[in-house]
């Protein structure tokens, strides 16, 4: 199993960046999605999550400014980011939750740094 990331970046104050996180060696079409961040000196916490069929969530602090999106036939999770702040820099992190035989595991991507500068 495999989860590659990118799109990361420095950008201004009120820009905007796109995440990509490609999987393979899951079944990707049943699985739930995730976009995590870790700060400078924080814990990691959940951005947004993307479930199978398509139901969304998000932290209050991105609402209304990230997009999360799945290609099922790329095998790919977005992240669309707009309207970035200082506030939303840190590494981004792509999960998969997945049913691999009865049970379920969670796969991590390497990460991706975001940098917003004020």
């Amino acid at each position: 199993v495999q989860l590659q990331a990118s799109g990361g970046g420095l950008v201004q104050a009120g820009g905007s960046l796109r995440l990509s996180c490609t999987a393979s060696g899951i079944i990707f079409s049943r699985s739930d999605l995730g976009w995590y961040r870790q700060a400078p000196g924080k814990q990691r916490e959940l951005v947004a999550t993307i479930t199978s069929i398509l139901a969304t969530n998000y932290v209050d602090s991105v609402k209304g400014r990230f997009t999360i999106s799945r290609d099922n036939a790329k095998n790919t999770v977005y992240l669309q980011m707009n309207s970035l702040i200082a506030e939303d820099t840190g590494v981004y992190y792509c999960k998969a939750h997945t049913m691999v035989g009865i049970r379920w595991y969670d796969y991590w991507g390497q990460g991706t740094l975001v940098t917003v500068s004020s």
